[in-house]
């Protein structure tokens, strides 16, 4: 690229980005709450293509995605430019969720809403032939974290539920108060003293009382914060492998079902593969439930939300 252009761009970027970072919230918010869903695609590899051009960081974090794919899904055929572009996506959508949740009180997306119907009419057939089995609802991290949540939102209205819980590690209140949006999804972090401390017991009274609850059951062992992970070791890939291990021992608790599914985005629209249900005390519960990471990442990486650690599942340190 010739040095003048260069200097160019990088300089009316910079100025465009302060530009932006002067708006006042509610500014940016009507203006992300405006975004066509079928431009969203085109906005995150345009984006990506830019910031990259100045930017080393956002480069190289396309770059590694990429890599690691590769080493990890061998000779699998995916689309580089959106999966470098993954996370300017993941955040293009969860903005899109949010603030038009926010400017038009409820905003109702007829994709997702298909997908928690199809997750209520799975759980209604399982407590039909065992009503007193819990069900835990395992999204993967795929496409949107606000879209995951939506789902989950309208899930709870589908069954009639006060309240649903929910364990997530992602930080809170991104881009406002995320209570206020979603008042019935009753969010249990993973991180901090306060929120780990018990997390086990409230995630079991919210199974005891609405014989569901939901849990990322895909989470990958380098998520370890300050506290270390409890891991059962697995075969992904023809390599030995290690995912994390809560899930199996709370639904053994319980004799739990896992109802596992990940969500697509193409040409604006989501859709969403779900998976058979998973007894968790079954003996070969963790190797299902690798295989089923498996499929979702050879069928699905360009909207990992996890494939950003060299590591994936290949580590963790024993308890």
């Amino acid at each position: 690229m010739n040095i003048r252009l260069y200097s160019a761009l990088v300089e009316r970027l910079a100025s465009l980005r302060s530009r932006i970072a002067r708006w006042p919230r509610w500014r940016r918010g009507a203006f992300m709450a405006r975004i066509p869903p079928i431009a969203i695609e085109r906005l995150a590899l345009a984006g990506w293509g830019v910031r990259s051009l100045v930017d080393a960081r956002v480069r190289w974090h396309g770059v590694m995605r990429c890599e690691i794919g590769r080493d990890v899904l061998g000779a699998v055929i995916f689309d580089r430019r959106r999966v470098a572009a993954s996370g300017a996506r993941e955040s293009l959508i969860d903005q899109r969720i949010y603030y038009g949740r926010l400017s038009r009180g409820v905003e109702v997306w007829p994709d997702l809403q298909s997908v928690a119907a199809r997750l209520a009419s799975e759980i209604r057939r399982l407590k039909a032939i065992d009503p007193k089995r819990p069900v835990i609802v395992s999204p993967f991290h795929y496409v949107s974290q606000y879209a995951n949540i939506y789902v989950i939102d309208a899930l709870r209205a589908a069954l009639g539920l006060e309240s649903i819980a929910v364990v997530s590690g992602v930080p809170r209140d991104m881009y406002g108060d995320d209570h206020a949006l979603i008042p019935g999804v009753n969010v249990l972090y993973t991180y901090g003293d306060d929120d780990r401390n018990g997390l086990g017991l409230r995630v079991a009274r919210s199974l005891r009382r609405n014989g569901v609850a939901v849990l990322f059951a895909d989470v990958p062992p380098f998520a370890l914060h300050r506290y270390p992970m409890e891991t059962v070791g697995v075969s992904m890939f023809g390599r030995h492998a290690r995912i994390h291990n809560g899930v199996f021992r709370l639904g053994t608790q319980f004799d739990a079902l896992l109802l596992p599914f990940y969500l697509r985005f193409e040409q604006g629209r989501f859709s969403a593969e779900l998976f058979e249900p998973l007894p968790l005390a079954g003996r070969g519960a963790p190797q299902q439930l690798a295989g089923y990471i498996e499929t979702a990442l050879t069928d699905n990486y360009p909207h990992s939300l996890v494939a950003v650690h060299p590591s994936m599942y290949a580590f963790a340190p024993t308890r």
